[in-house]
């Protein structure tokens, strides 16, 4: 009785590992399905497996930097001599938001803006730098007057509702017009093109810019310790602001940066002393981010550039077919290896290598990740992790199975032995990333990103996927044969 419970309890086991190991192998295939099918690119073998880019996943692509796609990449020396130290931070940080909202208005596909702060050794204002790619870009001067032009703060007021109305509708007329040449297969002329379309409906410009405003600070409500902006405007400054608060009160006085609304607070009063406050259900990161944008249009760090440089669409296009082939013949030569020298464990290991393979291609997919010739490399670095963690557990199996144990027993103690080892060895390599990642370059934390989920997502595959594939052959036999196939090296 005892007996045929303890069978129907293997049994029980034996059909749950399968069904996990069949699981796991499907999943694996249906990611690889997903990395493939979300690219932009034909394969002709996989076009024979009718596996072809998917339109609905092209959002799901992979991105390249600059040095893969070809682009344009700027550095810029920021002037913060001027500044109290405790500010560089936030002002240099308010420069890179109003450089992005720049480079997103111009259409660029997935720029980089990125602050390089001075180190404690340098000197303050010296080593602020402030470093812009932009991928697919190849006009320098187009990229250099779009990027060093001076940000344009403007304050406008209501546009009379009589005006907006005429606007509103001269726009749509221009819109039906537009839709009938186009479906006539014409163009409209630009001379018969009424001007009030051009004209923005809702606001005026006002003689008030960002040249008249000195400063813009975070403060808080004594009551009720609401985050709230204060403005403070030059002498000038404050007799346009007082004209305007007088002539609108009850009414918005919308705040622009580069042509985008940044704020639009109703007016209470009259203010005439020159010192505004904007108020609202900011939270402490909104009211930041407008001191910010505020005070970069009032221009609190001039950029000098320092260096430009191209890199062609046909260079970067090399760069990534050279290292697309060495991760192909790399992982080739790993799961030649592991075939020839572990024989069954090692083919398992292959299967594993290749799901580990397409979780990490759908990781760079999804999160997203942008792919630099650095960040390939960690990824390329990470297969050779990855299948150590499998050497190191059928090394282990390889001495039980010289005690003279059972294959199955020598599997799981393989496993149990080789798990402190691991644990070890990519913990010690998660330390590292993740100081390369915290210190490192834009370049280096591309590399270090790349090299931390390759060790976590590798501890996955080789403790879990090669492990439920190599119980799920329930393979008890001691035979000769058996234990040659389980067996590492040229030789028994």
């Amino acid at each position: 009785m005892l007996q045929n419970s303890l069978k129907s309890n293997i049994i029980d086991f034996m059909t749950k590992i399968r069904f996990f190991a069949v699981l796991l192998v499907l999943l694996g295939l249906g990611i690889g399905y997903f990395d493939f099918a979300s690219q932009s690119t034909h394969y002709a073998f996989l076009d024979k497996m009718h596996i072809t880019p998917n339109q609905s996943l092209q959002k799901f692509a992979l991105r390249l930097g600059l040095d893969l796609q070809g682009g344009t990449h700027l550095e810029y020396s920021a002037d913060t001599s001027k500044l109290k130290s405790s500010s560089v931070s936030e002002s240099m940080n308010a420069l890179r938001d109003v450089i992005e909202r720049r480079v997103n208005m111009f259409g660029v596909a997935e720029p980089l803006v990125q602050v390089e702060q001075a180190s404690m050794l340098a000197q303050s204002g010296s080593a602020n730098r402030l470093i812009v790619e932009l991928p697919g870009m190849t006009d320098v001067e187009k990229a250099v007057q779009m990027i060093g032009a001076t940000p344009v703060l403007e304050f406008k007021t209501e546009r009379p509702t009589t005006e907006r109305d005429v606007i509103l509708k001269a726009q749509e007329d221009y819109k039906k017009q537009a839709e009938a040449a186009k479906a006539n297969g014409e163009t409209l002329n630009a001379q018969t093109v009424d001007p009030l379309i051009l004209q923005d409906p809702y606001y005026v410009n006002t003689e008030l810019t960002g040249r008249y405003l000195e400063k813009a600070t975070l403060e808080f409500d004594s009551q009720f310790g609401e985050p709230k902006v204060s403005l403070q405007f030059s002498d000038e400054g404050k007799a346009l602001f007082a004209k305007i608060t007088q002539e609108n009160v009850g009414k918005t006085v919308a705040i622009y940066l580069d042509g985008a609304p940044i704020s639009t607070p109703v007016v209470r009063e009259a203010i005439t002393s020159g010192n505004a406050e904007i108020s609202g259900k900011f939270s402490l990161d909104e009211a930041k981010q407008l001191v910010g944008r505020l005070n970069s249009g009032a221009l609190p760090v001039s950029i000098e550039l320092l260096s430009a440089q191209t890199i062609g669409a046909t260079l970067g296009g090399v760069a990534y077919t050279s290292i697309i082939n060495a991760g192909l013949i790399g992982f080739l030569i790993v799961a030649l290896f592991m075939l020839i020298f572990y024989r069954l464990p090692g083919f398992l290991a292959v299967i594993s290598l290749s799901i580990y393979s397409a979780i990490m291609l759908a990781l760079f997919k999804l999160i997203p990740v942008t792919m630099t010739a650095a960040g390939i490399a960690g990824f390329i670095l990470s297969i050779g992790m990855a299948v150590d963690a499998n050497i190191l557990i059928f090394a282990r199996m390889k001495e039980e199975l010289a005690k003279g144990r059972a294959v199955r027993d020598a599997v799981l103690e393989g496993f149990a032995r080789a798990w402190t080892s691991i644990r070890d060895s990519n913990f010690s390599s998660l330390i590292s990333a993740t100081i390369l990642f915290w210190f490192g370059t834009p370049m280096i934390k591309g590399f270090a990103l790349v090299l931390g989920l390759g060790v976590l997502v590798s501890m996955f595959t080789a403790l879990t996927v090669t492990r439920t594939i190599l119980l799920s052959l329930g393979i008890n036999s001691d035979k000769k044969f058996v234990r040659f196939l389980f067996g590492s090296g040229l030789k028994n």
